[in-house]
């Protein structure tokens, strides 16, 4: 007898999965309220090229940010735009442990972008790692999360042992964009191995200015990984 779909249906009856936008049990069935659903802001045509946020204009190829400033990774995604709903979501998964609120992110994201992540043709997801000074305190870390989701729906190998965060940074939703830049300097490392992924997916929860992408895009390409890319839950919308 198989008891792990007994146990998931055991869990699910003493503890009920809410809706990541209420808190509260949605209907029957669903994962997120009806009406919740409605209030979640998808990223909408037409797209910047490499960062994936809104530039609400079709004939600009690149937003402000990606055209100011070159990046190490060729191109992402994002699912939703990060305003005040996502912004409660977020702050809850992180500080109110309320992890099971990135399975039906997870989902979505895999079955709005599952054509995209397919022709990136990934050996591996690496999610953005926490200084494990921040790991034990939180006791998990959010994007390897995203990432372990995305990699049930993809069949892509989470790898969580490559890319190392070895200096703790001050937090970035107080900085500007070039102090973000100048926050994450040598702030990852890669473990050595005998053989690298050629290409790369990093995941992430929110991606703002693209700063914590770049510096971990920068020091998986110096390991010799040819091609990365990313995705990430959420994006800030342009400046």
């Amino acid at each position: 007898m198989n008891i792990k779909p007994v146990a998931i249906a055991l869990a699910d009856a003493l503890f009920p999965r809410r809706c990541p936008v209420c808190g509260e049990l949605p209907e029957e069935g669903r994962r997120i309220c009806k009406h919740c659903f409605c209030r979640l802001d998808f990223v909408k045509e037409p797209c910047c090229m490499i960062c994936g946020r809104t530039v609400f204009n079709e004939t600009v190829r690149l937003c402000a940010e990606c055209e100011a400033r070159p990046h190490s990774f060729e191109r992402g995604c994002a699912l939703l735009c990060y305003d005040d709903v996502m912004r409660k979501m977020v702050a809850d998964i992180k500080y109110k442990n309320k992890r099971s609120y990135l399975e039906p992110m997870g989902a979505l994201l895999c079955l709005r972008y599952g054509e995209q992540i397919r022709a990136m043709e990934a050996d591996c997801l690496i999610p953005v790692p926490l200084h494990p000074r921040k790991f034990r305190s939180r006791g998990f870390n959010q994007a390897e999360l995203l990432a372990r989701e995305i990699g049930r729906h993809t069949a892509i190998p989470v790898c969580t042992d490559l890319l190392l965060r070895v200096r703790k940074t001050e937090a970035q939703k107080a900085l500007g964009a070039e102090e973000r830049i100048r926050n994450l300097e040598a702030a990852f490392a890669v473990k050595e191995r005998e053989e690298m992924p050629r290409t790369a997916i990093i995941v992430d929860d929110i991606y703002t200015t693209g700063s914590t992408m770049e510096a971990c895009a920068r020091v998986l390409k110096g390991a010799g990984i040819s091609r990365i890319f990313f995705l990430s839950l959420c994006i800030v919308p342009g400046f």
